[in-house]
């Protein structure tokens, strides 16, 4: 009786002690699990206010590039238009063609700020279905649209210097036309120095078009200042400076469509790139990815990059696959452009 007591009261024991141990189990499981979801709970926390400082950062910079695009334009057609009416005025009380001229080069100055105006309005247009890479490059397309204007204009000059030269127009030139020549080589200068400036802040191109178109006026207000210095000793002088103004229009169209064309039809991408391209993937692979096949695609307001490299072919698709995320945020951080990879196996 007294050894099944016993018995009894081992196999209580044991069974108290299994609950006991089953429960602290239980117990430990429970507040792992609560610091997991406290971890868990801090680390969606932390990367949430990444994201939103992220989104808040590229908010500021949107608003920022808009803001540098629109007080670049509206600048321009404000300017020009009051140095359109100077310019006309004085070059109708000299009769200078060549004032003249430079007076409707500064006006379709303003003409294609205006068309920048709409390009850059467009070109904020977000993507949709029917066109998923955005509006980005009617700023290219209202570029191309800049550099045929601006041979239109340059050819008008070239006929009317050619007409001076062949009638022997003789242009009398005073202080007036001085004071305000003057004035427009300063302002137009200050303008093309601004524009670039908003250009390389926003990667607009069609305000780095409209830079140069400032700049070909400064310029072509230059040479008329000289014009006017020695026009008194070669009637034929300002018919001459027509003539020239037309060219120095002529390479600036020729330049800012080629360079937008070419942008748009796809460009070939350079060594440079090429070399920055394979050191940041050799680097997030940590060994030579012979990286190849590299193709540029520029949608005006982003540009997107597609190329190869090589793996083992042993490599799983997990490993492959984190290599090339790491690649393309890497290029996104350091090019910010937005990149596909292909990958070719190592065999």
């Amino acid at each position: 009786m007294l050894v099944a007591f016993y018995l009894n009261n081992n196999q209580l024991r044991n069974i108290n002690l299994k609950i006991i141990f089953r429960l602290l189990a239980n117990r430990k499981k429970i507040v792992n699990r609560k610091l997991k979801i406290k971890n868990c709970k801090s680390k969606t926390v932390n990367q949430l206010s990444v994201v939103l400082k992220k989104n808040t950062k590229i908010q500021k910079q949107k608003f920022n590039t808009n803001f540098y695009a629109y007080l670049s334009a509206w600048l321009s057609i404000a300017t020009n238009l009051v140095l359109f009416l100077l310019k006309l005025w004085v070059g109708l009380l000299t009769n200078s063609v060549a004032i003249i001229a430079d007076a409707w080069h500064t006006l379709s100055d303003s003409i294609s700020s205006i068309i920048i105006l709409v390009g850059i309005k467009i070109s904020e247009k977000k993507a949709n279905k029917k066109y998923p890479f955005g509006f980005g490059r009617v700023d290219i397309i209202a570029s191309i649209i800049l550099g045929i204007l601006l041979s239109v204009v340059g050819f008008e000059f070239m006929i009317k210097g050619i007409k001076s030269l062949l009638n022997k127009d003789v242009a009398n030139f005073g202080w007036l036309a001085i004071v305000v020549t003057i004035i427009s080589i300063l302002v137009k200068e200050a303008m093309a120095q601004f524009s670039f400036w908003s250009a390389k802040k926003t990667g607009k191109k069609s305000l780095k078009a409209d830079a140069w178109h400032h700049r070909s006026d400064a310029l072509s207000s230059l040479l008329i200042l000289i014009g006017i210095f020695i026009s008194k000793y070669f009637w034929w002088i300002d018919g001459l400076l027509g003539i020239i103004l037309a060219l120095i229009i002529f390479y600036t169209a020729f330049e800012i469509l080629k360079d937008n064309i070419l942008s748009f039809l796809g460009e070939s991408p350079d060594d440079k790139l090429i070399g920055k391209l394979k050191i940041i993937a050799n680097k997030e692979a940590k060994f030579d990815t012979a990286l190849h096949h590299v193709h540029i695609h520029n949608y005006g307001n982003h540009t997107e990059i597609t190329f190869h490299i090589v793996l083992p072919a042993k490599m799983t698709i997990e490993q492959a696959h984190k290599i090339t995320e790491n690649i393309e945020q890497q290029i996104s951080n350091e090019l910010d452009m937005i990149a596909t990879i292909h990958i070719d196996p190592l065999s």
